[in-house]
């Protein structure tokens, strides 16, 4: 560019930071800002248990993992793909592996490391972030074109004018950790449509019996199968006292919360053996039984979990006497999802600023020189590398969005 510019980032999770990146790089003056005291505390959390970056799988499955959105968030896996980001945390000193599942993690497997490296990167490119620095929202606009923004900071209020602002605000998912929707007011004072919030990734409920609830809760069901109408994952899952969460049931919550959302309830069936055939297991439960209890016995001819024959005796009634019943209630225990927890205990969410409200490069059609990236965007998808992998690739759109909308001016 002929002179320096300089663009302001709001929210410095994953789709800011990168922005801030990409920006820095081609020779913008970058300033990010954070409401609260430390930057990523999202993305920190989400790698306590080991940080999934991405996924293997095809491109093509990848993307239909975004469901109405997959068009969209395509465009942007073009931009920036899972091959560019592995090579993008290799860069920062980050050597990655591929688990079994598929699911791409760093050999670290903390979200630490990768962030210091990347924040020492940030620092070497001169953005200069400003923690405990909560933007209030656009002001005025001047006779050059530059909008006011105003930030509530431990000194005051400060008014900046950037030449464009990315907005990366996160969705409305844990919000103790910074991303409360609260940026959702103003936006809709400037004209752009915002679609309600609502949970992703989160676990449902289960009327269970006390004496389920009290004995299992905290316990895994695995490896299991779930199905909804004709969509079957594999997984796992974990008994709680209100329900079901975990990998399997996530991969499923979008179609639940919206049956749930229509009808009252969900049907869910779970397959607590997917790896073997009714026949094959009516074949190991026509063993004679002896002196086991019926939980011994089903843990050692069917492999049952105490979990998972707690399970079936949810079901009203005795267990079936027959193998072949049997083994057909194993392969099919069927519940009833009452209601969905709420954003607080969500990973993410769906909702957000309308995809039909910003351009290609992820501008605000209502407010030029505004983008918007990350999960403010009305976009979700399943955890496994797939909620990471859209945010940073959206933060790359927003940041080339950027600059190809500066070079204009």
């Amino acid at each position: 560019m002929s002179d320096l510019k300089t663009v302001h980032i709001i929210g410095a999770g994953p789709a800011g930071l990168m922005a801030a990146e990409r920006l820095a790089r081609a020779g913008v003056r970058v300033v990010v800002h954070e409401a609260m005291p430390s930057v990523a505390r999202k993305f920190l959390m989400a790698g306590r248990g080991g940080l999934n970056l991405t996924h293997s799988e095809g491109i093509e499955p990848f993307t239909g993992r975004y469901g109405g959105a997959a068009g969209t968030v395509g465009a942007w896996l073009e931009t920036f793909s899972p091959t560019h980001l592995i090579g993008w945390a290799e860069g920062l000193g980050q050597a990655t592996f591929t688990g079994s599942s598929g699911r791409v993690f760093p050999r670290a497997m903390k979200a630490s490391p990768l962030l210091r490296a990347w924040l020492g990167r940030l620092g070497e490119l001169g953005v200069e972030v400003r923690t405990r620095s909560r933007c209030s929202g656009p002001g005025l606009r001047r006779d050059d074109g530059r909008r006011e923004w105003r930030f509530d900071t431990p000194d005051g209020e400060r008014v900046e004018t950037p030449d464009a602002v990315v907005l990366a605000l996160g969705g409305a998912s844990w919000p103790r950790l910074g991303s409360d929707g609260t940026w959702r007011d103003w936006l809709e004072a400037e004209g752009v449509a915002v679609a309600p919030f609502r949970p992703s990734n989160v676990g449902f409920d289960v009327a269970w019996s006390d004496i389920f609830a009290d004995r299992f809760a905290g316990q895994p069901l695995k490896p299991i199968a779930l199905t909804h109408g004709d969509r079957t994952v594999r997984g796992e899952a974990m008994v709680t006292r209100y329900g079901l969460e975990g990998g399997a049931v996530y991969a499923l919550s979008a179609r639940l919360r919206d049956a749930i959302g229509q009808d009252g309830s969900a049907a869910l069936t779970v397959d607590l053996r997917p790896d073997l055939t009714v026949e094959a297991l009516a074949g190991r439960l026509a063993k004679p039984r002896g002196k086991d209890s019926a939980t011994n016995w089903l843990r050692k001819v069917a492999g049952l979990s105490p979990a998972a024959v707690g399970l079936l005796r949810e079901i009203p009634g005795e267990l079936p006497a027959g193998a072949d019943k049997l083994a057909k209630r194993i392969k099919a225990v069927r519940l009833t999802l009452t209601g969905v927890q709420g954003l607080a205990r969500a990973i993410s969410s769906a909702g957000g600023v309308r995809l039909d409200q910003v351009d290609a490069g992820l501008m605000l059609t209502a407010a030029p020189g505004v983008f918007v990236a990350g999960e403010m965007l009305d976009w979700e998808a399943p955890t496994g590398g797939y909620l990471l992998q859209a945010s940073l690739a959206s933060g790359v759109v927003a940041a080339e969005g950027v600059l190809g909308w500066l070079e204009t001016r």
